[in-house]
Parts: structure tokens; sequence; C-alpha cells
């Protein structure tokens, strides 16, 4: 089961960080992915559980960062120089698949948390 929190209304450059809780049972990889209004879902980071392997949307490259707290299994998307492109609902998901950016190939999903970046 995943729990997804952190979104909120910020201005273009500021940062904010997503998380998600995870528990239950452990898949080899986590992901993020977005949907703007009247746009199909997208997708934005990935990681292994074990983090030695990311993917990142070129959108995002270099200012998005994915990672995992080994303290509580919480996922974490780290959000800098934040644009207006950005605002979205965001997701997490997991899967048994490695390393695919593919929206079907992930089985569980948490519910959206909703990133506004206002300019």
């Amino acid at each position: 089961q995943l729990q997804a929190s952190g979104g909120g209304l910020v201005q273009a450059g500021d940062s904010l960080t997503l998380s998600c809780t995870a528990s239950g049972r452990i898949f080899g990889q986590y992901a993020w992915f977005r949907q703007a209004p009247g746009k199909e879902r997208e997708f934005v980071a990935a990681s292994s559980w074990r983090g030695d392997r990311k993917d990142y949307a070129e959108s995002v490259k270099g200012r998005f960062t994915i990672g995992r707290s080994n303290r509580d299994n919480t996922l974490y998307l780290r959000m800098n120089s934040l644009e207006r492109e950005d605002t979205a609902v965001y997701y997490c998901a997991a899967t048994s698949i490695p390393l695919t950016r593919r929206a079907q190939s992930y089985s569980n999903w948490g519910q959206g948390t909703q990133v506004t970046v206002s300019s």
C-alpha cells in the first residue's frame, strides 16, 4: 500500500518534497508520475528499491531527486526550481518490473497529491 503526501501551493523557483509511505509487500521499483489537467499521466522519476538504479524524465532531470529513507521505508521526490509546467497531481507507484517508464506496468498506486506552482 502506498500513501503519498507533501503537495501544496508554491511559487516558481521554490522547492518541495513529496513523500510516499510504503507498507506491506516491498516491490523492486518505485516511481513518481504526474498528471496535469487535460493531459495524460506522465512518467517523472523511478528508482529501484535499493536505490542503485534511477531514471528521470528529461523535463525534470537536474531539478528533481528520487530517493528512499531506509529508516521508515518512505520514498521521496525532492523537487527544486519548480516551474509552472510542474503543476499536476503527483502519484507514487510500485512495480516488480525494473526501470520501466510505462504506467501500465505499475500495479500499485497511491492516491495523488496536488502540486501547484504559481508564477
